[in-house]
C-alpha cells in the first residue's frame, strides 16, 4: 500500500543553487543568504543631500542594497559623505574610468559595479583595482551589459547571445582571479528575458560566484514588471540567483516593491499583505476591480502578515476564502464576511472593507497575546 502523503504545509523555498558567500556592507550576498533586493538612486549623485534623501525612500520601502552613479569627479567625491550616511550599503557604479573605481574604494563604499565593456584600460588595471579591493574587503561586481559587449565577442558569437555574455563575464573573472582575488559577484543583462534566462542557467553552471539577476531596459510598467517577473521566476524557481535588482521606468521605490513581491510569491521572503481576489467576469456582483484597490489601499501598512479575499461572487467566494486569513464573498448587496473560511459576519456592500479592517485587527490581536 503507497504511504500516505505528507501533510501540506504551505508552499516551499525553491532549494538554492550553492554559492560563495560575500559580505557588502554587512548584507549577505550569497552561500545560502536570503536573496537581497538592490536598487538604484536616479538622482545626480554629487547633490548629496537628494541621493540620501532617496536612499532613505528606498530603505523605508525594504531596498537593503542601493546603487548610486559615479559618471564624474563630482560624483566621487560625494561619496564619502554618501557612504557614511547612507543606512544601507553602497555600490558605485563605475562606467567609464578606471580611476573612480579607487575613488569608490577609498571612500567607504561597500562594493564596486565595473562594466568592463566600457571602461578604459580596464585589462591592464586589474591588479591594482584588486589589491585596493582585497585591502579594504570591498566586493566587486562584473556588470555584463549586451550593449557593451566587447566586438570581438559580438562577432565571435553573432550577437549578444547567452554564450557572449557569459564567455565576457568569466573573462573578465579570470583577470581577477589572475591576481588572487575572488570576491566576486556577476550580472550578465539582456532586455529580452528570453536570452537573460539561459545566459544565467548557463553562467550557474559554469562557476560558483554569487549572481546578481537583471533585465535590463525592461521599460516601464506594466511591461518592465511582467519581463522581470517572467526571467526572474524561471530563474529562482531553479534556484539561481543570489540578489536582484527590478530595472523599471519608474521611480526606484516602485522597483523594490515589485522585488519584494517576486520574492514572496515564491517563499523567497517571508510574505506581507497578499490580496486574493477575482479576475472580471459575468457572475460578479460587485465591481471586484475597486473594491480590491479599496480594500488593499485600507490595508497598506497593516501591521500582520494577512492573505485577504476579495471575491466577487458565491461560486468561487467559499473556497478562496478558505484558504485567506480572512476574506469577502459579495452578492446581492451584500457581503459575507469569512475568517479562515468560517462565516462570522454579513454586511451591506458598503460596509465591507470596513467590516475586514475590523476582523482583522481582532485577528492581530489575538496573534500579539500569542
Amino acid at each position: 500500500m503507497p504511504s500516505d502523503p505528507e501533510p501540506w504545509t504551505g508552499p516551499r523555498a525553491p532549494d538554492r543553487r550553492p554559492t560563495r558567500r560575500l559580505d557588502v556592507g554587512g548584507v549577505p550576498v550569497g552561500g545560502g543568504a536570503p536573496v537581497s533586493v538592490q536598487s538604484m538612486t536616479t538622482t545626480v549623485t554629487a547633490d548629496v543631500d537628494a541621493t540620501l534623501q532617496q536612499i532613505a525612500e528606498l530603505t523605508a520601502a525594504g531596498c537593503q542594497i542601493v546603487r548610486v552613479a559615479v559618471p564624474s569627479a563630482d560624483d566621487a567625491g560625494a561619496l564619502p559623505r554618501i557612504a557614511a550616511r547612507s543606512q544601507i550599503p553602497v555600490v558605485a557604479d563605475i562606467h567609464f574610468q578606471p580611476k573612480y573605481v579607487f575613488a569608490a574604494i577609498e571612500a567607504g563604499c561597500a562594493a564596486v559595479r565595473v562594466n568592463p565593456g566600457n571602461i578604459k584600460r580596464f585589462d591592464d588595471r586589474v591588479g591594482e583595482i584588486a589589491r585596493a579591493a582585497a585591502d579594504a574587503q570591498v566586493p566587486i561586481r562584473i556588470g555584463v551589459n549586451a550593449g557593451s559587449l566587447d566586438s570581438r565577442l559580438l562577432a565571435k558569437h553573432g550577437g549578444a547571445t547567452p554564450e557572449a555574455l557569459v564567455e565576457s563575464a568569466l573573462w573578465e573573472c579570470s583577470l581577477f582571479e589572475e591576481h588572487g582575488f575572488g570576491d566576486i559577484k556577476i550580472s550578465v543583462k539582456h532586455h529580452d528575458p528570453a536570452v537573460v534566462v539561459p545566459a544565467y542557467e548557463l553562467l550557474s553552471e559554469r562557476c560558483d560566484y554569487p549572481l546578481h539577476l537583471g533585465v535590463t531596459e525592461a521599460g516601464p510598467p506594466p511591461q518592465g514588471t511582467v519581463k522581470s517577473a517572467a526571467a526572474f521566476g524561471a530563474l529562482l524557481s531553479r534556484g539561481i540567483g543570489d540578489t536582484i535588482r527590478v530595472s523599471l521606468s519608474a521611480p526606484p521605490v516602485e522597483e523594490v516593491k515589485v522585488g519584494i513581491q517576486i520574492l514572496e510569491a515564491f517563499a523567497l521572503r517571508e510574505r506581507g499583505l497578499e490580496i486574493v481576489s477575482c479576475p472580471s467576469c459575468g457572475r460578479a456582483q460587485v465591481d471586484v476591480h475597486t473594491l480590491a484597490q479599496e480594500v488593499a489601499a485600507a490595508f497598506e501598512g497593516f501591521p500582520a502578515a494577512l492573505r485577504v479575499a476579495v471575491m466577487g461572487c458565491v461560486v468561487n467566494g467559499p473556497g478562496e476564502a478558505r484558504e485567506a486569513d480572512i476574506g469577502v464573498s459579495c452578492g446581492n448587496g451584500k457581503g459575507q464576511i469569512f475568517v479562515k473560511g468560517e462565516v462570522v459576519a454579513t454586511v451591506p456592500e458598503s460596509r465591507i472593507v470596513e467590516a475586514l479592517i475590523e476582523k482583522a485587527m481582532e485577528i492581530a490581536e489575538v496573534s500579539e497575546d500569542g
